[in-house]
């Protein structure tokens, strides 16, 4: 029987930029991606939390926020618990992702919907796949299995597909790159032939890409121009995965003498700039057949760079000379050091600033890409400030009293531990303990159990999941010789005034409208990686899907694309709007039958391959009636079973009489290769070679050709070795 394939959009559809989907293969729920926009939209948190209980699976397509952004939300406020799997770069590049998302906006604002805390409990969710590895599905997913592909655009972006045993598979393939790159090899959607289901955005479908060498130039040019004048350049990027690739060309440039490049600064400012090229340098296996061949012969790293330096804040890079060239995160300018860069540098007209990703509607990066003759507009500045006065003597007695409400809490819970451990024991005069006699309780028969009958008193070692609880009095120096307490001082490097400073100095953050000029010149050149309209049209008509489901586009894009691909693969397209339920599941004229006892009793099976028998049945099906055959009593028919009322609605398929039979012509049912029939030939001591393909027997007078079907044919003159080969030939088969 087909699967009931249904699809939900719980983000994602329409002009949205972000990626969440609801997949349903009969009774298992997929969730394709767990996007997060950068305004933290709550309205899809309403969503998302709705359909929580129906996930079974969460399937992890790239790092960044756009596919990943709300999963420590869901897993750290929601307590989400099915599997999680990603590639194992989009583990290790996701983390660096979202402790810098985190970080940005903890800089300046308060962050409500997560903490790190709920970035690693996420993590330890996923579960590290590689590519082509097959994962069978359990509980209610027996059947399904998945598996990751390349995608390109980003390091272990993975185009995610669903395969149920005996079926059709499903391929879930967004934001991918058929070029390759730099750093990266294209996607492997061409090795995927005619899919049942295949979920692709249409983003870049009316959109052309500018070739990679005149982009680049364009680049290169522009940092020349703009460092030669003494401007600086701000590059937005991302933290972990567009930015490997502008990172990598940027260093070629940088040590090549004719760019001229390399007496300039170029630094990358990010709160997890060290460790996302760190983490890139282990992970050469995952990047493009050139790197990794260059790294077997040469043993070189390309992600080893001599002039790119990291700068974790605005003080780091300070200390650079300029001019310099700075990829800052993020690209969309509403968070991170790239908008704190922007509203600095944008009022210098020596500078440039290049947006290299067309983010989401909104965003400060998006209007400006937009409109690139914008020049004054009103931005709202956020910023952390120092308490003082009265403001940071009130957070110390908050402070003072939440740290005297928990030793409260804690005493009472150490006091009502051990009421309840010491429960029908007293001690004596001397630490004699001796049996609580309650009232009510005594019996004819005592419990003899042993108490110590000695002084002694048990000291319970108390702790935490850190361990043992110190007892500060166990460190008092106080009652030390001067001598001893000399010796401990040299040991001790701070005191008491150095581990305050080591505490975190109480801020509060503040924000205020501010108008911003900009005279320096806005560039937006394209580093997505994704494949443009021309290429997903070409790869859709080669993969030749069965049903498409197109998310992500304007309503113009949507309808065209949709269009062209029935035009091309003649498939079932459907544009879903946000919440709509579409049913994706393959037709089928499939019926359940019966067959009669006599049929069953009369077939003529006949053995076709090793494990199967075949019969040929002249029958005719018969849909039962309201009728009961025979005479019967109204009240034996309200006895018949439930089981048994179900078999008398099923159809039957009853035998037809061998002389109301139509003829048919024979048929062969096997595969025959002729290398195996040669040798059947040479038993029965006829000879036969082969000659271009055809099996040439009886000193070459007959031929036995392949046919497309599979089967066999033989041809030649009528002679007694035409009937022997026959013959042979038909014991191959099982002849209906």
């Amino acid at each position: 029987m087909t699967s009931i394939v249904n699809f939900e959009g719980i983000w994602g559809v329409g002009d949205e930029t972000p990626h969440c989907y609801l997949l349903t293969v009969d009774d298992f729920t997929f969730l394709l991606d767990c996007g997060w926009d950068e305004k933290f939209d709550k309205d899809y948190l309403d969503r998302l939390t709705r359909v929580l209980p129906r996930i079974d699976c969460v399937l992890i397509s790239y790092p960044d926020p756009l596919h990943m952004g709300a999963l420590p939300y869901m897993v750290g406020k929601c307590q989400l618990s099915c599997p999680v799997y990603a590639t194992v770069p989009v583990f290790k590049m996701g983390q660096m992702f979202l402790y810098d998302w985190y970080q940005s906006h903890h800089n300046y604002d308060q962050v409500e919907h997560f903490c790190l805390d709920d970035v690693d409990a996420a993590f330890e969710l996923i579960t590290q796949v590689k590519y082509n590895q097959s994962i069978p599905m359990r509980g209610k997913g027996i059947g399904l299995s998945i598996s990751a592909q390349p995608a390109g655009h980003m390091i272990g972006g993975a185009i995610w597909r669903i395969i149920k045993d005996g079926e059709g598979d499903i391929v879930y393939a967004v934001d991918f790159n058929h070029k390759k790159e730099r750093h990266l090899g294209g996607c492997e959607l061409d090795k995927i032939s005619r899919p049942s289901l295949l979920i692709t955005d249409a983003f870049n479908s009316s959109y052309r890409q500018e070739r990679r060498r005149h982009r680049d130039e364009k680049l290169v040019a522009q940092l020349q121009e703009t460092c030669r004048n003494g401007g600086n350049v701000l590059v937005a990027t991302d933290t972990g995965g567009r930015v490997l690739e502008i990172t990598h060309m940027l260093e070629q440039m940088w040590n090549t003498k004719e760019s001229g490049l390399s007496a300039y600064s170029l630094a990358i400012l990010s709160n997890t700039g060290y460790h996302v090229i760190h983490f890139a340098k282990q992970m050469i296996e995952w990047m493009s057949e050139k790197l990794t061949k260059a790294f077997d012969t040469l043993r070189t790293n390309p992600f080893s760079f001599k002039h790119l330096k990291f700068c974790h804040n605005l003080t780091d890079l300070s200390r650079l000379p300029s001019p310099k060239v700075v990829l800052a995160s993020f690209p969309d300018l509403e968070s991170g050091y790239s908008r704190e860069l922007f509203v600095q540098w944008a009022t210098n007209p020596k500078n440039t600033i290049i947006l290299t990703s067309r983010t989401g509607p909104d965003t400060l990066a998006r209007r400006l890409i937009d409109d690139p003759h914008i020049r004054t507009f009103k931005l709202l500045e956020k910023r952390r400030i120092r308490l003082e006065g009265p403001e940071l003597d009130e957070h110390y007695r908050q402070k003072r009293e939440q740290q005297q409400q928990q030793q409260r809490i804690k005493e009472e819970v150490e006091s009502s531990s051990d009421s309840e451990d010491e429960e029908g024991l007293e001690a004596g005069k001397h630490d004699i303990i001796v049996l609580h006699e309650k009232a009510g309780n005594q019996s004819m028969f005592r419990s003899r159990k042993h108490h110590p009958m000695f002084p002694y008193h048990e000291e319970k070692v108390r702790g935490d999941d850190y361990g043992e609880f110190i007892n500060l009095e166990d460190f008092d120096v106080s009652g030390l010789k001067d001598e001893n307490k000399e010796n401990i001082d040299l040991q001790i490097p701070f005191d008491d005034d150095d581990m305050m400073e080591v505490e975190e100095t109480p801020t509060k953050c503040v924000s205020q409208t501010v108008t911003v000029r900009v005279t320096a010149q806005v560039l937006f050149i394209d580093f997505e990686g994704r494949s443009d309209g021309e290429s997903i049209r070409k790869i859709v008509e080669a993969m030749h899907p069965l049903r498409v489901i197109l998310v992500r586009g304007s309503h113009m894009d949507l309808q065209a694309f949709s269009e062209n691909i029935r035009s091309m693969t003649r498939a079932k397209v459907f544009t879903p709007s946000l919440g709509q339920v579409v049913n994706a599941s393959m037709e089928s004229h499939i019926y359940q039958i019966k067959l009669a006892e006599s049929l069953v009793s009369s077939l003529m099976l006949q053995p076709a391959g090793r494990e199967m028998e075949v019969a040929w049945v002249d029958g005719c099906v018969t849909f039962p009636t309201d009728t009961i055959e025979g005479a019967c009593e109204e009240t034996d028919r309200q006895v018949i079973s439930s089981e048994n009322q179900r078999d008398k609605d099923t159809a039957t398929l009853t035998l037809i009489p061998r002389e109301q039979a139509p003829p048919h012509n024979p048929v062969f049912i096997n595969d025959i290769r002729l290398s195996e029939f040669k040798q059947v030939l040479s038993r029965a001591g006829i000879s036969s070679e082969f000659n271009a393909g055809i099996l040439w027997c009886a000193n070459g007078t007959l031929a036995l050709k392949k046919q497309d079907s599979g089967s066999v044919s033989l041809e030649g003159p009528l002679s007694p070795d035409y009937f022997e080969i026959r013959e042979l030939l038909y014991s191959q088969y099982a002849i209906l």
